[in-house]
């Protein structure tokens, strides 16, 4: 609770105006029955002095307000009652009066005070409730430990005087960040090792000058706070404390079972994948080493009875199988290394000589000279890993050249923030409903008859991604496919670049 409204929530609690307010209400009360002294017998006098009392009882702690009640009695004995400006009774009758108003008075300032006691409970109570409820809902979105703990203290602070201390154990087993004094921390740690609050009124360690409590849901304890300024007789207050430090540790429990799940989940995402590309490697590695083997074989074993041309043949045969073992490791290496973080070395590149160095690798398998380019000249400079770009662009150019068997062509275009490097074939297109599955590893289309391990749009798909892009494949009219390799483009360029 704010230190300001300690005073008007606690019944009886004194505060330096209260006088003056009874002064006020006693001095009205004798003016109005000095004003009515010809018109109103002695019991509409006295019936003005009980309303002074019910303001009081209403208005003013219980100490004020029997002030008010004996104040109230003395004045209508000393100015109203006979013989009047003396405190003497001259009858019985008015002496019991006299004495019935003053316990009538002290009733109701009981019973006033009585009243306002459970009424600034029940509003204590009600904001309690409103804070634990508000306090449970920003718990709910909070995603790291040091969101709970900014929670912590502000929840914390608000609720009491304090100052108040919050403190979470590290993975070493340390509190983090640090108390502000030895005594505390060892008070944080005390809690945390017995489970328990200590400090006034919990009869553990009762000495102590604040409550320990620890952040604990169940069996797990994710640190321990520290409210300062605390009374052993503030029950309902230690029971808001210790509600707020439950949902502050259910909160950091939360948060250590999400965070054991999804290491879990990427140890089993990793396993899938090694299992993946074992498998790869035993069913499509196996073909291209076989036939490998088998040309070396002969080559090395009978040599002399072949051919010329049959020894051009196999030797050719070991060439391609050899390259297509070289490009199934290559893609399986790089789709393993993006889908681990791998680091990239972004540097300034021309997407025009990418392009063109890519097109003249490419160029030395397309006998046809199928491709053709369209770049336009002076396109801003991309960041990027030149080695991945290149890879994903001649893993796009030989997928067009192996199906479709009309020309190809690659475009480059700037799309306001991004920069879009199309592939257009010709080919059989792809299927309705496949567009995003063939991006899987290992992935092929149902009619695929070609030979591969379905690893190049992966690979392809994953490089876009981690420079910030995409990859997306959209069917062109008259048949054929569109792949769309699209990357950001800073707008901060080089200086050679923006002169």
């Amino acid at each position: 609770m704010n230190p300001e409204t300690v005073a008007d929530t606690v019944p009886g609690a004194r505060r330096p105006h209260d006088g003056w307010v009874v002064a006020g209400l006693l001095a009205a009360a004798t003016l109005a029955c000095f004003a009515l002294d010809d018109h109103v017998s002695l019991t509409s006098r006295a019936m003005v002095f009980m309303l002074a009392v019910v303001v009081a009882a209403y208005k003013l702690p219980w100490v004020a307000s029997a002030a008010c009640a004996v104040g109230s009695a003395t004045l209508l004995n000393f100015f109203f009652i006979a013989p009047r400006f003396t405190l003497q009774v001259d009858s019985r009758e008015n002496l019991v009066a006299l004495f019935t108003m003053l316990t009538v008075a002290l009733v109701i300032s009981h019973l006033g005070t009585a009243l306002r006691r459970e009424t600034a409970t029940a509003r204590l109570n009600e904001r309690r409730a409103r804070e634990l409820q508000q306090l449970a809902g920003e718990l709910a979105a909070a995603a790291r430990p040091e969101q709970v703990l900014v929670l912590a203290r502000r929840f914390l602070g608000h609720s009491f005087p304090g100052p108040c201390s919050v403190a979470l154990l590290g993975p070493d087993g340390q509190l983090a960040p640090p108390g502000q004094a030895s005594g505390m921390d060892d008070g944080m740690r005390a809690c945390i090792r017995e489970a328990a609050t200590l400090g006034p009124g919990t009869g553990r360690w009762p000495g102590l000058n604040a409550w320990y409590l620890p952040l604990r849901a169940d069996t797990h304890i994710g640190g321990a706070a520290c409210v300062q300024g605390v009374a052993s007789s503030d029950h309902e207050g230690r029971e808001h404390a210790q509600a707020i430090c439950a949902l502050l540790g259910q909160a950091l429990w939360r948060l250590r079972l999400a965070a054991d799940m999804h290491a879990s989940e990427e140890q089993a995402h990793w396993h899938r994948t090694q299992n993946t590309f074992l498998a790869a490697i035993s069913h499509d590695f196996r073909t291209p080493l076989a036939a490998i083997m088998g040309a070396a074989s002969s080559l090395q074993t009978q040599r002399d009875k072949l051919s010329p041309a049959e020894q051009e043949r196999l030797t050719a045969s070991i060439a391609n199988e050899a390259g297509h073992l070289s490009t199934l490791t290559e893609n399986t290496l790089q789709l393993a290394r993006l889908q681990n973080r791998g680091e990239l070395h972004l540097d300034w590149q021309s997407m025009e000589e990418l392009v063109g160095a890519v097109l003249a690798r490419v160029r030395q398998r397309d006998a046809g000279r199928r491709i053709r380019s369209k770049v336009p000249s002076g396109l801003p400079l991309v960041k990027a890993d030149p080695v991945l770009i290149a890879q994903a662009l001649e893993n796009l150019l030989d997928n067009a050249l192996k199906y479709s068997t009309q020309g190809i062509e690659l475009e480059v275009t700037l799309a306001g923030p991004r920069m879009e490097v199309a592939v257009h074939d010709r080919g059989p297109g792809i299927a309705a409903g496949a567009e995003l599955a063939i991006f899987e590893p290992f992935r092929r289309g149902d009619q695929d008859a070609t030979r591969g391990a379905g690893l190049g749009l992966a690979v392809c798909q994953a490089i876009a991604r981690a420079h910030g892009g995409e990859l997306t494949v959209r069917s062109r009219e008259g048949g054929g496919s569109s792949f769309v390799l699209a990357i950001p483009v800073e707008a901060d360029q080089p200086a050679a670049v923006a002169t």
